[in-house]
């Protein structure tokens, strides 16, 4: 008989409300786990503002170390009020970019997706909500966030938007696989009417399509109209792919799709080892209350499975949430003013006991 598959999960619980999200999602990885036939071990490290207070560095060596050497990572949030003060490399949030640097990912992958028991909490019309399914694949360490020359001039500031050919191509791939397992259509978006490096993104996708992917549908869109038409008509996009700063602009447009930041899940792929974790902030004003949506982190560990190989898994994750929310179950961002609130650790507890009892399905690795 095989020896069971053990997976290490490097577990930063982060700050605020990130403890108490993470440890749900790993409740239903370890729910999981028994039923489908492998192993998970989470070993806890300290990272963003808990690691910034207990070691004068948000990104300790042996947060990075402990990283590098694990299957996957499960992160929380980072940051707070509590940081404000802090600049430069003792920011929080900066040890989140050194974090991914670290692991060499550079494709983040946010899959909104409108669940049927929410659609009535959009604040748009459930018909126009209702079924839309997007992967927004978003350039993670390029673009004007990365670009130099950057920072203060003689009489304002400088910050430059700029990709090279393989940056593009690579994450052009990204987008086009996911679109061949999924309904086939790739929109990417850009700004090439204006700049010249979206002259250039334009140029290498339409390249990279056409010399490999063939059977995908590509369209191009410009990043005003594509925020027009996420709001209009999200059903009809399948992958979005854009660069650094559109996607981070457009996927948190597009949260407001389910009506919650705390239903969203994200995954950051591309090195050796992949980073996970909700959308949503540290949220510290209900930190450590047992109210915080749970959701987006269980996703989060959902897409952990795919990229891990245990496809059958992340789908009864899947259905452990969908179940959970047709039977009732919904936390206070959730809840009308009539309906009663369950707290985070009871919605977890409902997701893993859901998910454990889920028949294997036949589904294909992502």
């Amino acid at each position: 008989m095989a020896d069971t598959e053990s997976y290490a999960i490097a577990w930063l619980p982060g700050d605020g409300i990130g403890p108490e999200v993470t440890r749900e999602a790993l409740r239903v990885l370890e729910a999981v786990a028994s039923t489908y036939g492998f192993a998970v071990a989470a070993e806890e490290h300290l990272m963003g503002g808990a690691a910034l207070d207990e070691t004068g560095t948000p990104f300790p060596d042996t947060t990075r170390d402990a990283c590098l050497e694990s299957n996957a990572v499960l992160l929380g949030a980072v940051g707070g009020p509590t940081w404000d003060d802090t600049t430069g490399d003792r920011r929080p949030e900066s040890g989140l970019l050194a974090l991914r640097k670290a692991l060499g990912v550079y494709a983040n992958l946010r899959p909104v997706i409108v669940p049927e028991a929410l659609a009535t909490a959009s604040p748009l019309r459930p018909d126009r909500v209702g079924g839309t399914d997007i992967l927004f694949v978003r350039e993670l360490t390029g673009g004007i966030y990365f670009g130099t020359p950057e920072g203060p001039t003689e009489d304002g500031a400088r910050s430059t938007m700029e990709y090279s050919g393989s940056e593009i191509e690579r994450i052009a791939h990204v987008a086009f696989r996911r679109a061949q397992r999924r309904d086939g259509h790739v929109t990417s978006v850009d700004k090439a009417n204006v700049l010249e490096v979206s002259e250039l993104w334009r140029a290498v996708v339409t390249e990279v399509h056409d010399a490999h992917y063939s059977d995908v549908d590509l369209r191009h869109l410009y990043v005003d109209n594509a925020a027009m038409q996420v709001v209009r008509d999200p059903q009809q996009f399948d992958v979005v792919l854009t660069g650094n700063l559109f996607g981070d602009i457009l996927s948190d447009l597009a949260a407001a799709l389910p009506g919650s930041l705390g239903l969203l899940p994200s995954a950051s792929v591309g090195g050796d080892v992949g980073l996970f974790e909700p959308v949503h902030g540290s949220a510290p004003d209900i930190a450590g209350q047992d109210v915080a949506n749970p959701i987006g982190t269980i996703l989060s560990a959902a897409l952990l499975l795919d990229e891990l190989g245990e496809p059958e898994a992340a789908d009864a994750v899947r259905h452990g949430v969908d179940a959970a929310l047709d039977a009732g179950f919904l936390t206070a961002d959730l809840a009308e003013a009539n309906e009663e609130a369950v707290s985070t650790s009871t919605f977890g507890r409902e997701v893993a006991n859901r998910a454990a009892d889920h028949a294997p399905q036949n589904v294909p690795t992502l």
